[in-house]
């Protein structure tokens, strides 16, 4: 089982996807652990990522997932996949399907969080070139930000956990 946790930065995939990656007993993959430092360096001077940028950087989240198929390891991993073609390009010709999470959340509520986050490259000025990339998918778990921590963990580990039998 591969569930993949979208959205965009500041909706909360790092911290759902660890603990839910925890409760499962699984490996948790944070994307941006993933990107080139040429990449981080563009983001942290406040340079929003294009496509070019994104498609190697995509690559290598893909080779991780093809890996952890391969090997019969589940995991769960964090990935903005903005665009539908990311999130297709991820899921291509893999041996099964990719369970798709995505972070719902407004605005106004993502922006005020980033605000309020320190030490990350991505700054919520960029928040707006996010929104503006991002096709929000009408497939997968919808999960309203807004919903407590422990309930979004709770009831996505349990959903995750039927995929994993």
């Amino acid at each position: 089982m591969i569930a993949v946790i979208m959205g965009v930065s500041g909706c909360g995939k790092t911290t759902l996807g660890e603990r839910c990656a925890g409760a499962l007993g699984i490996k948790y993959y944070e994307a941006d652990g993933f990107h080139p430092e040429v990449n981080i360096q563009k983001m942290s001077s406040g340079i929003p990522l294009n496509d070019e940028d994104r498609w190697p950087w995509l690559q290598l989240i893909r080779d991780e997932i093809i890996s952890c198929q391969s090997q019969g390891r589940s995991a769960v991993f964090s990935c903005s996949a903005l665009k539908e073609s990311y999130r297709r390009f991820l899921s291509e010709n893999l041996a099964e399907e990719i369970i798709w999470v995505y972070l719902k959340g407004s605005f106004d509520t993502i922006f005020s969080r980033l605000e309020a986050r320190q030490g990350h490259y991505q700054k919520a000025d960029m928040l707006k070139s996010q929104f503006a990339d991002l096709e929000e998918p009408d497939y997968g778990i919808i999960i309203d930000i807004d919903t407590p921590l422990e309930e979004k963990v709770k009831n996505l580990s349990q959903e995750l956990r039927k995929s994993m039998s």
